[in-house]
């Protein structure tokens, strides 16, 4: 017979290297303890029991409760608490934890185990009936949300009530009798709602609670939050069952949350909350504005030694900033959590930097320590300096960042707003874990309450939108969709700005600027390239876009698109001349013009990229994108059928001549019609002005002493006859050049771009002519999948990703097993023809951390992405080479 699978686990068998295992919280947990750090005793159910319980409940829960109780049984001995019989109770908090961390976002219970026996015997053990009836109410509100699916309002109304009726401001002022009053009526909410009264029975309170846990991995919140950071849906989160310390015993204790850095700026000093007689879900819910973590010296200044030692040890044990959740009970420290801290994109990046120069990291550690994605949100948009402003309001700046947006106060409205792609800011009392879709939705989030580790600011700091927690200004009227700020009344829909990086809120939109990167960052990039194998270079078609990029450390121009050149206003109409010229000879006349043009453009380009390599995709979207729409030439010419001038016949032959160029260039599929390498057979001199163009620009710099690196790439080829001929063509031209220049020592390269399934298949063949293939990933996938980009992201392509009819749009990360494939018989069977051959990708994919990791499995020697992409492409190039710490 097999062994029974091992589901329950006490501390003493855990460490932090059983994350996967006994989820984040649990394993550290246990690992404090192995530390000799004071933890509350305590045991774990594992993950694997909750993809089991996910799977069949019920056989589940039967299999590990006898485990459940002789572990209760055994923290029994070691609290001396009984959880269901006489003398001191036994209290415990039932807690998930993922492997990953996921803030708020699953379920906790906390006093479980009292019912209106044993409250009472806590009250005579803490001498205080006060807490003990306080500690009552809690659990049963705590319970019915979690467990029976009571609204918390129906609860919140009636204390609220009471609170007026007292004339009190804070919940911990209720005396003892109002509390009885108050927990009477909540049994009564509970009997009306759920049809059976409260649960009285320790063990039946904990089995419910434990289901509640499980099942709480599924919740709509839980779910969008794993979608949003791409984590797997397959994890399962632990259920942690710890004794209950208390914060709200008396003025000798109290709870908080600190972290061992700012999570914010990344100031190397503890950072923090803490609330004098209060549990833990008072400070993370904003219910009461708490106190700074450094003002504990003077409340408790032993507590307050004896936390910065232990932050200083669990920060140089797990080598990353920790997020630590504490009680002081009794004026003893209690640590009940310690997680890698969520932090800003600029805290993440000083802290990695720091760390690196105080030898606590490596540099490959210290790469790890920051996202793509906080890269990308380090291009955040800051109120501009110069700005004439008038603040509002001021809270407190919980993440930083500034965003101008529409005020909606319900997080489904922001949700909506947010797909329809409105811009608005979510203001809200305080948020919750279930408000997650609506500020995800949002440009930045605004709060009446709440502090600097409230939900709000730990979550928007996580998704890097700017949040203004604790504002107590405002006062805000959900009903009535609205906030006031003294005489001000600002209602739904109306604009507003909020600074997350000074705490302000704003009437109307403010101007805001890209902020600039620091020397922090710029020294963590070059950490990263010191890391990584993939080069990373840049999409540019102007001298300014590749300035810009070597700015933000491109090492070279993957696609430089020359068409792109053409679309200028006073060039547009020698471009529409060309094309409608009837002979060659008035064609190259019109080329000869446009020559001269381009190159101007490949001169400065080549100047901003001196010493790099510029790649030249010669032309490729199809000639009628460069003449004007069908319907406004016939609109045009309506309006001069009435003018019998000799100047509207001339305009009228001209329209005409234009419409019938139109037609005749007219094609049903132009994505697949008469474009790119087609064009440069049927009208060789097309392709060979713009190679003089390139080469009469790199000849003149060389001849400046400046080194160019010229690369030509030949868009759409499909063929190895295609290649062949082309390059004959090219290499022709060059020669003609290189010969009038009486230059013989410049170096070039000529290849292709691989963006139809044809040209992966046969690039045995095509390599034979190709120096280099630069895969074009937009229209490989979009023939790969038969898809039109435009039509499938704007009719089908999101609901195929809600129905997980894939996986992801396939247009912002690569498809590896179809799209992939592809790319991998192009690389095997070019190395095969061409050792030495260069491989890189130009598709937008060439910015994607995803589409980089794959791109560095498969061996290419850069990717190329927009210039503001770079600096994430360095930083996911560094990662996908090096394993993270």
């Amino acid at each position: 017979m097999c062994a029974r699978t091992k589901y329950i686990y006490r501390f003493a068998e855990g460490d932090a290297s059983m994350k996967s295992l006994l989820g984040g919280k649990g394993a550290n947990l246990a690992q404090m303890m192995q530390l000799g750090l004071p933890v509350p005793p305590g045991f774990i159910i594992s993950t694997e029991a909750c993809n089991r319980f996910l799977e069949n409940p019920n056989a589940l829960m039967e299999e590990i409760w006898q485990g459940v109780q002789s572990h209760l049984r055994e923290l029994e001995k070691e609290t001396g608490k009984r959880f269901d019989g006489e003398g001191t109770p036994l209290l415990v908090s039932v807690r998930s934890g993922a492997a990953i961390s996921m803030p708020g976002m699953m379920d906790t219970v906390l006093n479980l185990g009292l019912n209106d026996q044993s409250v009472q015997r806590l009250a005579d053990v803490a001498s205080d009936e006060r807490f003990a009836y306080d500690s009552y109410r809690r659990f049963i509100q705590m319970f019915s949300d979690v467990v029976l699916g009571i609204d918390a309002e129906e609860f919140d109304f009636l204390i609220t009530q009471k609170k007026r009726e007292l004339q009190l401001d804070f919940d911990y002022q209720m005396p003892a009798g109002a509390w009885k009053e108050l927990i009477e009526k909540f049994k009564t909410i509970v009997k009306s709602n759920t049809g059976s009264p409260f649960p009285m029975d320790p063990w039946d309170q904990l089995y419910k609670a434990i289901e509640a846990v499980f099942n709480s991995w599924n919740t709509q919140r839980a779910y969008t939050y794993r979608n949003i950071n791409k984590i797997p849906h397959d994890l399962g989160t632990a259920v942690n069952i710890v004794s209950m310390v208390f914060g709200n015993l008396g003025n000798d204790c109290g709870t908080g949350v600190c972290f061992t850095r700012n999570p914010s700026t990344g100031e190397p000093k503890l950072y923090g909350e803490f609330l004098i007689n209060a549990q833990g879900e008072d400070v993370v819910a904003g219910i009461r504005n708490p106190e700074d973590i450094q003002q504990l010296s003077d409340e408790m200044p032993e507590v307050a030694r004896e936390l910065t030692q232990t932050a200083q040890q669990l920060e140089s044990y797990y080598k990353d900033v920790q997020d630590i959740e504490f009680t002081v009970e009794r004026g003893k420290l209690y640590l009940l959590q310690t997680r890698n801290a969520k932090r800003t994109a600029r805290a993440a990046v000083r802290i990695a930097v720091d760390m690196l120069d105080e030898g606590v990291l490596r540099g490959a550690e210290a790469v790890h320590r920051v996202t793509p994605t906080q890269v990308e949100q380090l291009l955040h948009k800051q109120v501009d300096p110069d700005a004439d402003i008038t603040v509002l309001a001021k809270g407190l700046p919980a993440s930083p960042g500034a965003a101008v947006g529409k005020v909606v106060f319900d997080p489904d409205d922001a949700k909506n707003q947010g797909e329809a792609e409105e811009q608005i800011i979510l203001v809200r009392p305080e948020t919750t874990p279930d408000d997650i879709h609506g500020l995800f939705a949002s440009q930045g989030v605004l709060t009446s309450r709440g502090g600097m580790t409230s939900h709000a600011a730990v979550v928007a700091r996580g998704l890097g939108k700017p949040c203004v927690s604790g504002c107590d200004a405002l006062e805000i009227d959900l009903k009535n969709e609205r906030f006031t700020v003294g005489e001000t009344v600002v209602k739904k829909g109306e604009t507003i700005t909020i600074d997350g990086t000074e705490g302000t809120v704003m009437l109307g939109e403010v101007p805001l600027v890209q902020p600039s990167f620091d020397e922090d960052f710029r020294k963590l990039l070059r950490e990263a390239d010191k890391v990584a194998r993939l080069q990373v270079w840049a999409n540019a078609d102007t001298p300014d876009d590749a300035a810009k990029a070597r700015d933000f450390g491109a090492v070279g121009i993957g696609l430089c698109r020359t068409e792109h050149m053409f679309m200028a206003q006073e060039r547009l109409p020698v471009v529409q001349r060309m094309i409608m010229a009837d002979r060659k000879e008035d064609r190259i006349t019109h080329l000869n013009e446009l020559e001269a043009m381009q190159t101007e453009d490949f001169t400065g380009i080549f100047r901003a990229m001196e010493g790099f390599p510029v790649t030249v995709r010669l032309l490729d979207p199809p000639l009628h994108e460069f003449l004007p729409d069908e319907v406004e030439l016939r609109e045009e010419l309506h309006s001069l059928e009435n003018d019998s001038s000799a100047d509207a016949e001339t305009k009228r032959n001209e329209l005409q001549k234009k419409l019938d160029n139109v037609l005749t260039l007219q094609e049903a599929n132009p994505m697949l019609g008469f474009r790119g390498c087609r064009l440069g057979i049927i009208y060789p001199e097309i392709y060979e002005m713009q190679v003089r163009a390139v080469m009469t620009a790199a000849c003149t710099l060389h001849k400046e002493g400046r080194k160019v690196i010229p690369d030509i790439m030949l868009p759409l080829i499909g063929t190895r006859e295609e290649m062949r001929r082309l390059r004959e063509a090219v290499e022709e031209t060059v020669k003609t050049v290189l010969q009038e220049q009486r230059i013989t020592d410049l170096t070039y390269l000529i290849g292709t771009m691989i963006e139809v399934p044809r040209a992966a298949l046969v690039a045995s063949e095509l390599a034979e002519f190709a120096s280099f293939f630069s895969f074009g990933t937009n229209d490989l996938t979009q023939t790969t999948f038969g898809y039109s980009r435009d039509d499938a992201e704007g009719k089908f392509l999101a609901e195929y990703v809600r129905q997980h009819v894939l996986d992801n749009n396939p247009f912002h990360s690569l498809d590896v097993s179809g799209v992939g494939r592809l790319m991998q018989i192009a690389v095997e069977e070019g190395r095969q023809t061409r050792k030495d051959i260069q491989l890189g990708i130009c598709g937008e994919h060439g910015g994607d951390p995803d589409s980089i990791t794959f791109c560095h499995q498969l061996g290419l020697d850069y990717v190329s992405c927009s210039p503001f992409r770079v600096p994430v492409a360095r930083l996911a190039a560094a990662q996908a080479a090096a394993e993270p710490a």
